[in-house]
């Protein structure tokens, strides 16, 4: 053994050693669409008196920290996007209406006396459960936490709300405000049985100004309204205590600290107690962004990609152990070892795998295939090649004639993969962190772990007096049949570039007749997906909606229980109103997933998208040039444009939604496009230098037929992992396999028959 093949196989070893105790200890963390919750992305807004930066961002983040810890979800996360964006993911929440809405609150508080009622000011009030009560003489020192820094508006004296049944109070102007709030909580009072009560603390000038407040609330009789004191939030009352009877005239509760008390419940108690301790946020939210999945469809995904990862993989394994022998089962070992890397790797980098990166890992596992094929099909041709062959001569000259060729067509991955991480958000963000990290495991497992295997497997004697089992010592079916015919496929490459205009051209009449149905992602709106006991038609959840208010609604079915409702921005009740139009259809209807994304948000994306898709392209470009010419570069990304324009046209003629989930696909179809140009063009200039005075025609034919082989048996590799993809990975993943199975079909013909006839035609032209 050979100190560079100990030293690759140290590495492999404790890389794998690694990943297993990462894999066995550190969890990975599932995305909302895969575990189920809610994520909600709040934007803050300027006011007159307060800027909506990053400091204002901040303090807002540590106010909802606050709201949510209160609100008891399991694990919550709070990170800030950008200078004035809080994306907010709350596991298990299945009602964001109201988590939505107590986040969103800007909670202006203030207290004020009770005058008495709206229609009588002299009359009493009647029957309240609730009662203020003194409770002691808290000493500690006074700090003021609440960061209402907004001004409150300017108010007449009095103003007349509604209390808690809906009795219209008079009030007083403001005597304090949530500034004066120091805490405030829910606890059960067993002594007594006075039940659940909240508590509050107040702070500084506030502790004397509560005194005050009830001092002269005290001097009402009881059962009078006017001993009430009422507790305004955002210009609600949500909660009006009487002063306990126990409390004299003009001595107020004093001490700082107070209780209400009342027939509350556990949630009812929580929930004033977080209003108040909440305190007020430094400006204004609103809510951009709202996705709810339920916790069935995350569990049938995560089924559904693990049945289509084990089959399609399964198939995979023995198409190469078919074509390649000993040496295929090797690379399927390392292929193995590349899924245990790739999962380790998103554990240790904390990274969350959503739905769209759940299929891009199952998507690199075909990819991963490609860096073996190039280096047995290159060891093939070594083989044929020389006059006194040996297999690992031969396997070491194919390393090494590869190693351009998957360098740099993963690095052309690893840009799309880069530009999605760095332009994208959310899941499709996600999608290129998983996309990056399955590329350079791939190459990994393929230089490093399959090499090894490889090069200690074919050094057994008894393996060298048998060739044939290491699978290159033959040619192969599909190299065979081009020996022997040995084809011109560049003869006409016009013809080529006219065929390619043509199906161009259909694609492109597509978006121009059909146009695209952008998802609510791009658009704006709201989608919610239900799961049906039975079948609803589509036109009469249509006329159902229409009749209800909603005459725009979107209705769309998928196979017998699914049904989808896209409409224009809604409401938490409108989109209540929805549920309950659809459950009137049915005898059972169960939301499966609730998106609502606002105006200005879906253009943001839309436009991000039109941007990753330009710098994309001319990420390429710039890229091959430098590795190859202009000449290859400008047909690489001819080729590329081809390719997108033809995916769009067909997803436009199905009618099928072009939303962030296409994104990704239609990305990974322009670094899997790219991939097979790189290798043709890596053929050309490796043949060109040998022969320098043959024509480039003839020298880029032959290189397509050298390479032909290889595409032939990668494309069979994916095409075997994203059919399994398309059949069994759920309606989720459907539309996003089949969008690479037609790049995939697209993408390898354009190399072969789109970028290499262009590069002929411009080579020709100058």
């Amino acid at each position: 053994m050979t100190r560079a093949l100990r030293i690759r196989g140290l590495l492999a070893l404790a890389v794998v050693a690694l990943s297993l105790y990462i894999t066995f200890t550190v969890p990975v963390r599932l995305g909302l669409d895969l575990s189920g919750g809610t994520q909600i992305v709040l934007e803050t807004r300027p006011t007159a008196t307060a800027d909506a930066g990053s400091e204002a961002t901040d303090r807002t983040l540590e106010v909802l920290r606050g709201r949510i810890d209160a609100l008891g979800v399991a694990e919550p996360t709070l990170a800030r996007s950008g200078d004035n964006r809080i994306v907010v993911e709350l596991p298990g929440v299945q009602d964001p209406a109201k988590a939505a809405d107590v986040l969103g609150r800007t909670a202006h508080m203030t207290f004020h006396q009770v005058v008495g009622t709206a229609t009588d000011t002299d009359s009493a009030s009647g029957t309240d459960t609730e009662s203020a009560t003194r409770t002691g003489t808290g000493t500690g020192a006074a700090t003021d936490t609440d960061t209402d820094t907004e001004p409150l508006p300017v108010r007449p004296r009095q103003q007349v709300l509604a209390d808690e049944s809906g009795q219209l109070l008079r009030l007083e102007e403001s005597a304090l405000t949530g500034k004066d709030v120091k805490e405030a909580a829910a606890r059960f009072e067993q002594q007594g049985g006075a039940g659940w009560q909240v508590t509050v603390d107040f702070a500084g000038s506030g502790r004397d100004g509560w005194a005050r407040l009830t001092g002269e609330a005290a001097c009402h009789p009881a059962g009078d309204p006017s001993r009430r004191v009422a507790i305004v939030l955002d210009g609600k009352i949500i909660s009006s205590p009487q002063v306990d009877p126990s409390v004299g005239c003009g001595s107020g509760i004093g001490g700082g600290s107070t209780q209400i008390t009342g027939s509350f419940t556990a949630a009812e108690a929580k929930e004033l107690a977080l209003l108040i301790n909440g305190g007020a946020l430094p400006v204004p939210v609103e809510t951009v962004e709202q996705r709810t999945v339920g916790p069935t469809l995350g569990a049938q995904a995560i089924s559904a990609s693990a049945w289509a990862a084990a089959v399609g993989t399964t198939l995979t394994a023995l198409f190469i152990v078919a074509v390649y022998r000993l040496l295929g089962a090797l690379a399927t070992v390392a292929l193995a070892c590349y899924g245990l890397i790739s999962y380790a790797a998103l554990a240790a980098l904390g990274a969350t795998l959503t739905l769209p990166g759940l299929a891009g890992l199952v998507l690199t596992i075909g990819m991963a295939v490609d860096a073996n094929v190039l280096t047995f099909e290159r060891a093939r041709e070594e083989y044929a090649s020389r006059l006194r062959p040996s297999p690992r001569s031969s396997l070491t000259a194919g390393f090494r004639g590869a190693f351009s060729a998957v360098a740099d067509s993963n690095i052309t991955t690893l840009i799309a993969a880069g530009l999605l991480f760095l332009l994208a958000s959310g899941p499709v963000r996600g999608f290129g962190v998983t996309l990056g990290i399955g590329v350079l495991a791939s190459m990994f497992s393929a230089l490093v772990i399959t090499r090894v295997l490889a090069d200690h497997a074919v050094s057994r004697p008894w393996l060298r007096r048998r060739p044939r089992l290491t699978g290159i010592a033959h040619p192969g079916t599909v190299r065979e049949r081009l020996t022997r015919r040995n084809p011109d496929l560049m003869r006409h490459p016009r013809r080529w570039l006219a065929a390619s205009s043509i199906v161009l051209v259909l694609a492109a009449s597509g978006i121009c007749f059909r146009g695209l149905d952008f998802g609510v992602e791009f658009t704006g709106g709201r989608l919610i997906e239900y799961t049906t006991a039975t079948p609803v038609d589509p036109d009469r959840a249509r006329a159902a909606l229409a009749d209800a208010g909603f005459p725009r609604a979107v209705v769309q079915t998928s196979g017998d229980s699914r049904l989808t409702v896209r409409t224009d921005r809604l409401t938490n009740a409108q989109s209540a109103t929805v549920s309950e139009t659809i459950g009137h259809l049915t005898s059972r209807a169960d939301k499966l997933r609730d998106e609502a994304i606002g105006p200005s948000l879906g253009k943001e994306l839309r436009q991000g998208a039109l941007i990753a898709l330009a710098v994309a392209l001319g990420a390429q470009l710039f890229y091959l040039a430098a590795r190859f010419r202009w000449l290859f570069g400008t047909s690489a990304v001819a080729a590329l444009v081809h390719d997108t324009v033809i995916l769009v046209g067909v997803f436009a003629w199905l009618g099928k939604p072009v939303d962030g989930v296409f994104l990704a696909a239609l990305l990974t179809v322009i670094g899997y496009s790219v991939n097979d140009s790189v290798v043709v063009f890596d053929r050309i200039r490796d043949l060109g230098r040998r022969d320098g005075a043959a024509p480039f025609a003839a020298v880029a034919n032959r290189a397509l037929v050298q390479t032909l082989p290889r595409t032939v048996n990668t494309g069979m590799g994916a095409a075997f992992i994203l059919t399994a993809l398309a059949v069994l990975g759920g309606d989720s993943l459907t539309d996003f396999a089949v969008a690479l199975l037609i790049g995939l079909a697209v993408g390898t013909y354009s190399s072969m028959f789109t970028a290499t006839p262009l590069a002929i035609a411009l080579h020709k032209g100058r």
